[in-house]
Order: structure tokens, then sequence, then C-alpha cells
């Protein structure tokens, strides 16, 4: 089985929000808002303690607390921003599957993954995203559907999938 694609934009958010999710980063959708909550909730104590209010450490307190608030929407842009920067250099992609693995040919990048590399995948609604063995799931491969020759193979990509490697 083959696909023949062009990674965008969009596809690597995707893939980088989908790792964020399930792969290594899982823990720091938990950690940023507990952080926020935490520095807020320290800065409304400096201010109404019993002592003296403390306004300049309640002002960078609640300057942190804002600032993992903004950066919590804004992590799978600016991660997946730095991705694609990579990703682009190396134009079309050409990745066949079989029961072995996977083996991707760009114009600058040959390499073979078996699916002991790749163990775990998720199917989100335009492609299928691999997740590496490792403890984290620190490495993602993404599989746009639109790479596939006809419709019809996104069943037998899944089944492929399926047969190999553990679907989340």
């Amino acid at each position: 089985m083959e696909l023949v694609y062009t990674p965008t934009r969009e596809d690597i958010v995707d893939a980088v929000r989908v790792q964020l999710r399930h792969g290594s980063f899982r823990l720091l959708r938990w950690l940023m808002p507990l952080a926020a909550g935490l520095a807020f909730l320290a800065t409304a104590l400096l201010l109404t303690g019993p002592a003296e209010p403390d306004v300049g450490g309640a002002i960078l307190l609640g300057g942190l607390g804002l600032l993992v608030v903004v950066l919590k929407p804004l992590t799978v842009r600016l991660t997946a921003r730095q991705v694609y920067a990579m990703v682009e250099r190396q134009g079309e992609h050409r990745a066949s599957l079989d029961e072995d693995g996977v083996r991707w040919v760009t114009g600058v990048l040959e390499t073979t993954a078996r699916w002991q590399m790749t163990p775990r995948y998720f199917e989100t609604p335009t492609q299928f995203v691999l997740l590496s063995g490792d403890k984290g799931r620190a490495g993602i491969a993404a599989l746009p559907k639109r790479g596939l020759a006809d419709p019809a193979d996104v069943d037998r990509l899944r089944e492929l999938l399926d047969r190999n490697i553990t679907r989340m």
C-alpha cells in the first residue's frame, strides 16, 4: 500500500495535537492549568492575606499565571510550526506500508520503521498518526488519507494497521 503526499501545516498541527493528548506531552496538558491556578491562588493570597499586601509579588505571580494561560492554547501551533519547518524542506513524501512496517522516501530522506518502532496509532478525520514505542511516545508520523490513490484504500490501510499495531 502506498501514499503520496506533501505534508501541510494542518497535517502537522493535527499530528502534534494527537501527540499532546496521547504522547509524551499529555502530562503538560494537566500541569499548565494547575500551574496557572496555583499562580492565581498565590496572587490572591499575596493581596488578601493577613500580612501586608505584596503588590510586586502579586504582579509577578499573576503575570506568570497569565503567561501560562496564554501559552497553553498556543502550544500546539508553536510546536507544529517548528516541526513543519523541518518537514516542509523534504518536499513530497512517498510512504509504502506492508506487513513489516513503513518506508518513507522524500526528496532528501529515506527511512524504514518496523512496526515495533510505531506500535500505536490514532485515527483522525484526515489522517492516521503513528506514535513511537518509547515510554513517552515522543515520536510521531502522520499518514494523511488524501495521500491514498483511492478512497477505498482508507479501509485497507486501517485493516493493515489494525493487524500490526494497536489503535488508540
